[in-house]
């Protein structure tokens, strides 16, 4: 039998794999977002219009695979970190917050995913 003050073994694996995730879509992350920053300061520099610049990514299966890695990434790390400042922050249980962070982990991939096919595969 369990008692209140020690979390169960699902629970401890659980957020193992979370934390694991969250670094690993970390170490990810990093290189992706600095690439995605140089690249708009460059655009910016060179003067490019919107037009030019989707020209260029269009059809391109190397920015389109660049870009879903980035929104994978990025739907996996912010639902975890915004799942522990909820668990902190709020009265919420850890299924409330975890079920909530599940959606907006959903929410942020769709909309990346809509967002480099507008870009990039159209």
């Amino acid at each position: 039998h369990q008692s209140l003050a020690s979390p169960s073994m699902n629970s401890v694996f659980t957020q193992r794999r979370l934390f694991l995730l969250q670094r690993v879509s970390a170490m990810l992350l990093a290189p992706l977002v600095v690439i995605h920053l140089l690249l708009i300061l460059i655009a910016v520099r060179d003067g490019l219009s919107a037009d030019e610049i989707l020209e260029r990514t269009g059809g391109s299966i190397f920015w389109a695979s660049f870009y879903l890695l980035f929104v994978l990434c990025a739907a996996i790390h912010a639902p975890i970190g915004l799942r522990n400042v909820m668990q902190e922050w709020t009265p919420l249980t850890n299924k409330t917050a975890g079920f909530i962070c599940l959606l907006f982990g959903i929410f942020l991939f769709a909309s990346g995913l809509r967002a480099v096919i507008a870009v990039v595969l159209v």
